[in-house]
């Protein structure tokens, strides 16, 4: 996805946000801004990838603000609110034993309702407190684009994409589904913190390796997959696989770059730019299986 004129001002609000996770100091976060503002003023280019630039924008971000993990609290008490969610939604998806199709559905449709969690997103409230409303309202409303049933058919070897974390154990109950149809899964996580995302401390924590087959990294604290830092291993199993399942926007931002595929990208349509590009309209949650013969 190429770089829209409303990245800006909106990677910037995001740097504002971040900073005051990190520190107090006014004159830091003034540095910090002015800083990224210049990254910004260099590489912004109607033909620029949003997340390549956004990438350089947040290695600026926390090169000024000396922090390689602004929001390393604010992940803390992301997985536990989605700790305390997470039986709900579990009752939700087996609730009257369904079959198989309508499992995945469901187990999909909790997953892509959880990318809800991603603070710091302008005009995006996605607070602790109104996680499980948004949750309970996202479920009930279903999947806005639903291609579960062809997917189905697509899980003998599956490259997961992993996004935020909170979300990441909302994923796991697509791990137990695509296993019991005897899928095999590896694991995709950022090789070093990036805002939210989900890296192997919190695979680790969770104990999230003993439900899949292999775990890697993208290789780098890249937002979303910069194919350029990807190890080598990685793309070849991105090739290798049956289907590569996409979490969040940012790796849809990259990897829609790209022609990898199948490709089913899971997500809410948070943002107006990643919406229209999918022709699609904000506020969506969807399921979009892509390059797909």
């Amino acid at each position: 996805m190429k770089m829209n004129p409303r990245c800006t001002y909106c990677l910037l609000s995001r740097v504002h946000f971040q900073s005051k996770l990190s520190t107090d100091d006014e004159d830091l976060i003034s540095k910090t801004i002015k800083e990224c503002l210049e990254v910004v003023t260099k590489n912004y280019s109607p033909d620029a990838v949003s997340a390549s630039v956004a990438t350089k924008v947040h290695r600026k971000c926390y090169e000024v603000l000396e922090d390689n993990d602004p929001y390393a609290v604010t992940k803390k008490l992301i997985n536990q609110a989605a700790l305390k969610v997470l039986p709900a939604a579990k009752e939700e998806i087996y609730e009257n034993s369904p079959d198989n199709e309508e499992l995945f559905r469901r187990a999909v449709l909790a997953s892509v309702v959880a990318n809800y969690f991603d603070f710091g997103i302008m005009g995006f409230d996605a607070s602790e407190d109104k996680f499980e409303a948004a949750f309970r309202k996202y479920f009930e409303k279903g999947l806005d684009v639903d291609d579960t049933p062809k997917m189905l058919g697509l899980m003998q070897d599956v490259v997961y994409i992993a996004d935020n974390c909170g979300e990441i154990l909302f994923d796991m109950l697509v791990f137990d589904v695509i296993k019991k149809l005897g899928g095999k899964i590896t694991l995709v996580v950022r090789g070093e913190p990036i805002l939210t995302d989900v890296t192997l401390e919190e695979v680790r924590e969770f104990e999230i390796d003993n439900k899949v087959d292999r775990v890697m990294t993208t290789g780098s604290n890249a937002v979303g997959v910069l194919i350029e830092e990807a190890p080598a291993e990685l793309l070849q199993a991105m090739k290798d696989a049956t289907l590569i399942i996409s979490k969040g926007m940012a790796n849809y931002e990259t990897l829609s770059e790209h022609n990898f595929g199948p490709i089913a990208y899971m997500l809410l349509t948070k943002c107006e730019c990643v919406a229209e590009d999918l022709g699609l309209e904000k506020g969506l949650s969807i399921a979009k299986l892509m390059n797909y013969p």
